[in-house]
């Protein structure tokens, strides 16, 4: 593939990522984190850009996304698909990037309610650009990113040369645990489920440059993965020191939407408002039309569906949705959201060992049936609805419970025994279990 190629896509996969919550997490850290910015950042960078990048890398050496699931039994792993679509899709994500697109872009400068008019409006524009699928790397990656780029170079080089104020010491959990409680926000970004869904759509764009052997996709999605991850790297390293400096207008556990709206009012004016807005609403448009283009793209390729039917009802689904607000939305998908990413985290691990290893069938069953288990813990202690005396109990017995990511330490201890497990002939007969590799050529 040619380096313009790469490029392009890369500047793509940057903007698919960078949604309304990427601008809105690192401000909110910064603030509190204060002095400890470098510290905290370290974490949150490993989480919130090292998770979806490994990600990406190990889509493009599977080459084909369904081996992801290959090894799951076919009702499982469908079943697995249509969940995380649906989540990233219509019921979770593409609705909050269109109500945050209008808390954020829109709200500011009316004093009534047009939800329901920009939900329309933006619905119909993702539409339009996610009809042809072919043109997707055009109008993001040559068109949309540079444009979104140089808004927020504008925003950063505001912030870096006339800082509103200097950082003040650490707050809360930052004074003692910066990296930890980094490694905590980064992850909640959720961006490495978001990463399983938009492989679709990069492996996709990879393949429609001509690169059809496994050993190219596999360099090129390296390459692309890359790029997003300084990309997105600097992109959070500005958000963040954007906060770090907003002590004199805002006060320590103001989120980040605030954070942005008043540090851009301050250092841009009047015209301040409307800066934010193009940066916002660019951002949360890449994500929507990625978003539907790689759910389209699932059900045509597994379903033999019209993609432009499916793009269609996706995106009416949407703007519906939208319309009840972002709070409900919250509160019935976030629960799925939480689960699903340590499950599809989990078997990406597993693909990964099965691109390098033989391991059995059992590994990919047990290590998504572990995640399940402890990622519906997680989540429950996420959403805090965990009972007192199991919440103490957990705390003291169960590795990264505070950390949320309680499911991480017994996948590996799964994925180490299953994988060892497969690799034994005579237990795998024993079993009836067969010897899965991914297929490679």
């Amino acid at each position: 593939m040619k380096t313009q190629d790469i490029l392009v896509i890369g500047l793509m996969t940057f903007a698919l990522f960078l949604g309304a919550g990427n601008l809105i997490f690192p401000p909110a850290m910064g603030l509190d984190a204060g002095t400890s910015l470098p510290s905290a950042m370290g974490g949150f960078l490993i989480t919130a850009v090292g998770l979806p990048a490994f990600t990406i890398i190990v889509l493009g050496r599977i080459g084909d996304l369904n081996n992801l699931t290959k090894a799951l039994p076919n009702w499982l792993g469908t079943t697995f698909w249509i969940l995380l679509f649906t989540a990233i899709g219509p019921a979770f994500g593409m609705p909050r990037a269109v109500t945050v697109a209008y808390e954020m872009g829109i709200k500011p400068f009316f004093k009534s309610d047009h939800l329901l008019l920009f939900s329309i409006i933006f619905s119909a524009i993702t539409l339009l650009l996610a009809f042809k699928p072919g043109n997707l790397v055009y109008y993001i990656g040559k068109i949309i990113t540079p444009a979104l780029l140089l808004l927020l170079c504008g925003l950063g080089l505001a912030a870096f040369i006339h800082p509103l104020s200097l950082p003040a010491a650490p707050y809360g959990d930052y004074q003692h645990s910066a990296v930890t409680s980094g490694l905590i926000q980064g992850y909640m970004t959720m961006d490495a489920i978001a990463a399983v869904g938009f492989g679709w759509v990069i492996i996709q764009a990879i393949k429609s440059k001509g690169v059809t052997s496994q050993q190219g996709i596999a360099s090129s999605a390296v390459k692309i993965a890359v790029i997003y991850a300084v990309l997105m790297a600097a992109c959070y390293v500005v958000m963040g020191y954007v906060g770090a400096t907003s002590t004199a207008i805002a006060e320590h556990g103001t989120n980040g939407s605030v954070i942005l709206t008043r540090y851009v009012a301050a250092a841009f004016g009047q015209y301040g408002q409307f800066f934010l807005a193009a940066i916002i609403i660019m951002a949360c448009l890449t994500t929507t039309v990625g978003l539907t283009n790689a759910c389209a793209e699932y059900y045509q390729d597994t379903f033999n569906a019209s993609f432009s039917l499916t793009a269609t009802i996706i995106v009416v689904l949407t703007g519906i949705i939208a319309n009840f607000g972002l709070d409900q939305i919250l509160t019935v998908s976030l629960p799925a959201i939480l689960i699903l990413c340590p499950i599809a985290l989990a078997l990406t691990l597993a693909s990964f060992t099965a691109s390098i290893f033989t391991v059995s069938r059992l590994t990919h069953c047990s290590m998504l049936i572990t995640a399940t288990l402890f990622g519906i813990l997680d989540a429950i202690n996420i959403l805090g609805n965990m009972p007192l005396e199991f919440n103490l109990l957990f705390i003291e017995n169960l590795p990264l419970y505070n950390a949320h990511a309680s499911w991480l330490l017994p996948s590996l201890l799964m994925l180490m025994t299953t994988a060892f497990i497969g690799r034994t002939s005579a237990v795998e007969n024993r079993f009836g279990y067969v010897d899965y590799r991914l297929d490679r050529h």
